[in-house]
């Protein structure tokens, strides 16, 4: 039963980690290229309304989803240490919490808030806006980055 279930969450975390992996190639190689490219009122207030959206979407469950399964994945593997696939569980489910979860807490999600604060017309909105771009972008490769080896990994434990 306790191979089943461990598979069972491979496997949802390694589809699951891949899909937030899209998500976040999208967003880091056109969704926020193009948005940069509209004028400050338009391309704030697009993203705004996209993060509106997003916690009302399905990408809420499978963002705290994976979360939780990284992070029993990592606690497995941690208890597991020297059993066959213990270290690629431990270092996906840290890799994915840490770079996917925490860096979207702690840089991603303060920067929409800074963001929604912002009156989008305001003559301060466009250096808030450039810097915005430029930030977001670059945490959002993190968590593009941790999402696909996190995934990686649980697909060699699974393969292994």
């Amino acid at each position: 039963m306790r191979q089943v279930f461990t598979t069972g969450l491979l496997w949802f975390s390694a589809v699951g980690c891949g899909l937030m992996a899209g998500i976040y190639f999208a967003f880091s190689t056109f969704i926020m290229t193009a948005l940069g490219r509209l004028d400050q009122a338009a391309g704030i207030a697009a993203m705004n309304a996209i993060n509106v959206d997003i916690v009302r979407s399905l990408f809420m469950p499978l963002f705290l989803g994976t979360t939780v399964a990284g992070a029993a994945l990592a606690a497995m593997g941690a208890l597991r240490v020297g059993e066959p696939g213990a270290v690629g569980m431990m270092t996906g489910g840290g890799l994915y919490v840490v770079g996917m979860f925490v860096v979207t807490m702690v840089f991603n999600v303060p920067l929409n808030n800074s963001l929604a604060a912002l009156q989008p017309s305001a003559p301060e909105a466009g250096a808030v806006w450039t810097t915005y771009l430029k930030d977001w972008v670059f945490w959002n490769h993190v968590r593009t980055v941790a999402s696909v080896v996190a995934s990686a990994l649980f697909i060699a434990v699974l393969a292994s």
